[in-house]
C-alpha cells in the first residue's frame, strides 16, 4: 500500500463533522467572495480615477493598482483574524475529529461547534496561547526535515541533486498541516500543560518521520492534484467571463478562479489530509514515549523547539496563564 490511511474512513469522518465543514465554507468562501469585491471594486474606482486624473494609458494603470490595494486591504483582514480562524474553527474542528478517531461519541448539529469549541477553551485559556504554540510547532517540526536527510531516506540515489531538492521541497510543504496533528494530540491527552504535550508530540514526529513523511508527501500530492483539478474546473466560467468581457476582465476572472480553488481547499480537502494524517499518527505512537536524543537533537537544530520547552516550565509554574508574555 502506498500510503498507510483508509480514504473511505476518513471521508466517513467528514460527513460526520459536517457542521464544521459548513462554518468552513462559510468562512472562507465569505474571504474569497471579500477578496473578488475588493479587487474588483480597486480596480473599478482605480479606473475611474486614471479616467478624472490621468492620459489615455493611466485607467489601465490605475485599475491595475486599485486591485492590488483591495487585494492587500483583505489580506491585512485576514492576517489580523487568523488567530480566531485557528482557535475557533480550525482547533474545534480537530478536538471533535479527535474524539472521533478515538471511537467518542460526540453530538450533532449545531452543538457539535458548541462542543468543539467548549474542549480548545478548557485547553487553550486564549486564542493567542494556542497561536503562539502552533507557531513555536511549525519551526520546530520545519528542523526535522534537515535531521532525518530529506530525501536521502527515501531515495538513496547519487547523482539526483535536482530530484532531491524537489522532493525535499515536497517534504517541507506536507509539513504544513503537521503542526495541527501535533494540536490534536494536545486534545487526545487532556493535557494539563499544552507545550510539554506539544514539545513530546514533535518528538514523537520526529521518532516515526519514516512513516510520517511518507503519509504527509502522498496527502500533500492529493491535495494539490485536487486543488489544481478545481482550479481547471472554474478555469471555463473565467474563460467564458473573458470571452464576454474582453480586456481587463481576464486578470480578474483567472484570480476568481484562484480564489475559488484555495477556498475549497481550505475548507474541504485540508481537513480530510489533517483527519488521515491523524489515524496514522495516533496509530503509530501507540505506547511509544518521546526519545531523549530525539529530544537533544532537536534541541540543539530548532530555536522554535528550545521556546517550546521553555514555554512548557513556565506554563507549569503558572507563568503563562498569570499572564507572562508568550
Amino acid at each position: 500500500m502506498l500510503w498507510d490511511f483508509d480514504i473511505t474512513r476518513t471521508l466517513g469522518l467528514m460527513v460526520r463533522t459536517w457542521p464544521f465543514i459548513v462554518t468552513r465554507i462559510i468562512v472562507y468562501f465569505a474571504i474569497t467572495l471579500a477578496y473578488m469585491l475588493a479587487v474588483g471594486g480597486g480596480s473599478g474606482v482605480g479606473y475611474g480615477i486614471g479616467n478624472i486624473f490621468g492620459d489615455a494609458d493611466a485607467p489601465t494603470s490605475f485599475a491595475l493598482w486599485g486591485g492590488v490595494v483591495g487585494f492587500g486591504v483583505v489580506s491585512g483582514i485576514v492576517y489580523w483574524i487568523r488567530e480566531w480562524i485557528l482557535y475557533m474553527v480550525k482547533a474545534a474542528h480537530i478536538a471533535v475529529l479527535v474524539h472521533l478517531v478515538e471511537g467518542r461519541d460526540i453530538p450533532g448539529g449545531r452543538s457539535q461547534i458548541d462542543y468543539g469549541q467548549s474542549i480548545v477553551r478548557e485547553r487553550f485559556a486564549e486564542a493567542n496561547v494556542l497561536f503562539a504554540l502552533d507557531q513555536l510547532v511549525k519551526g520546530a517540526l520545519r528542523a526535522i526535515t534537515g535531521l532525518i536527510g530529506g530525501i536521502a531516506m527515501i531515495l538513496p540515489i547519487p547523482g539526483l541533486d535536482a530530484l532531491a531538492r524537489f522532493i525535499n521541497a515536497v517534504i517541507t510543504m506536507s509539513l504544513t498541516f503537521v503542526d495541527e496533528i501535533v494540536l490534536g494530540l494536545i486534545v487526545r491527552t487532556n493535557a494539563e500543560n499544552p507545550f510539554e504535550t506539544a514539545k513530546n508530540g514533535v518528538i514523537l514526529y520526529g521518532q516515526n518521520a519514516r512513516l510520517m513523511v511518507k503519509n504527509a508527501i502522498w496527502l500533500t500530492l492529493i491535495i494539490w492534484v485536487l486543488s489544481i483539478a478545481v482550479y481547471i474546473v472554474m478555469l471555463a466560467p473565467a474563460g467564458a467571463l473573458v470571452w464576454l468581457y474582453p480586456g481587463q476582465s481576464g486578470g480578474f476572472a483567472f484570480l476568481a478562479a484562484f480564489l475559488f480553488a484555495w477556498a475549497v481547499k481550505a475548507a474541504l480537502i485540508e481537513p480530510f489530509a489533517i483527519a488521515a494524517l491523524m489515524s496514522v499518527y495516533f496509530k503509530a505512537i501507540e505506547g511509544q514515549t518521546p526519545d531523549p536524543v530525539w529530544n537533544q537533537r532537536l534541541s540543539d537544530a530548532s530555536k522554535q523547539f528550545r521556546e517550546l520547552g521553555a514555554k512548557a516550565v513556565s506554563w507549569a509554574r503558572g507563568g503563562v496563564r498569570a499572564g507572562v508574555p508568550l
